[in-house]
């Protein structure tokens, strides 16, 4: 999972370096509102990229003293600092930038080549949204694209699909806003245009704050993996019954699991070590992702 991440803001991080510059050129030489709010967009979008790769450098640093659960949350913490970017920066300046537009406009000149840096962004940006999209495919699996969202353990992977997202949206507002204003010789459209950009970044932050949050806050393993190792425990000839099968993600790839089980009334405590070894195991093999398990010996409760 991780180094598809990777792979993934990387190349994300690429397009939107060589896109940016470009825009903001386009800006200068234009004097168009939505080019500059979409210069910023990608700026943005390339600085968030870069916490994404050095939140998943610091996820993956070994549990020490101080941390004996790892740093896998770094990542967790990384994206909704992201989420926060885009809303504070992204989308703040898009719509500031469109409101000075609309109160004070100023005309686009040589609106040709907003016309050419955007086609060039279309391609760059549609190349990098669609391997976001192809990856995030790969580890969705059966669920749709709002459930997977929901279910997904790694951030850093949907953070980039939204934003690649919002990108496309972003551009052909922009392309809009430029063809009304030089069509109608309205000015406001390009402003329009760049206030509209600003709230699709806000509405794609404020998601993936909410998505984020309960990760960072400490959120459960999905539902069928913890049904598999309720089961995994019940299967044992020495237990009896699961009491709780407690989970929470560390990150991406680590659940820490803590189970209360109800061993069999006439086990002898050396039956009972060999259970919970032969238990731990079988739930390791299973899903590897658990990485740490605590096991209480408790009576059945009612």
């Amino acid at each position: 999972m991780a180094s598809n991440s990777k792979a993934v803001i990387l190349a994300a991080l690429v397009g939107n370096a060589l896109i940016a510059v470009t825009k903001f050129a386009a800006a200068t030489i234009t004097g168009s509102s939505a080019m500059l709010s979409e210069g910023i967009h990608s700026v943005v979008d390339t600085g968030n990229q870069v916490l994404l790769l050095w939140g998943l450098k610091q996820a993956r640093r070994p549990p020490d003293e101080k941390y004996p659960f790892g740093h896998g949350k770094e990542i967790y913490f990384w994206s909704f600092v992201v989420a926060i970017l885009i809303f504070s920066v992204g989308a703040g300046v898009s719509v500031y930038e469109g409101v000075h537009q609309i109160m004070a406009p100023e005309p686009i000149e040589n609106a040709y080549v907003n016309y050419i840096v955007l086609a060039l962004a279309m391609v760059f940006e549609g190349a990098a949204w669609y391997f976001a999209l192809t990856e995030f495919r790969k580890v969705k699996g059966k669920w749709g694209f709002i459930e997977a969202v929901h279910r997904g353990k790694d951030p850093s992977m949907f953070v980039v699909l939204f934003e690649d997202s919002a990108a496309m949206l972003g551009l052909l507002l922009a392309f809009s806003g430029v063809l009304l204003a030089q069509v109608t010789g309205v000015v406001i459209f390009d402003g329009i245009a760049s206030i509209l950009i600003g709230l699709i970044l806000a509405g794609t932050a404020i998601w993936l704050a909410y998505e984020t949050k309960s990760l960072l806050i400490g959120e459960r393993a999905n539902e069928h993996v913890i049904a598999d190792i309720r089961q995994i425990v019940l299967n044992h000839a020495e237990v009896n019954h699961v009491n709780e099968a407690l989970t929470m993600h560390m990150g991406p790839d680590f659940i820490l699991l803590n189970l209360s089980v109800d061993f069999n009334d006439d086990a002898a405590a050396p039956d009972i070590e060999l259970a919970v070894a032969e238990i731990d195991a079988k739930i390791k093999q299973a899903y590897p992702e658990v990485q740490r398990i605590f096991i209480e010996a408790e009576p059945r409760r009612q």
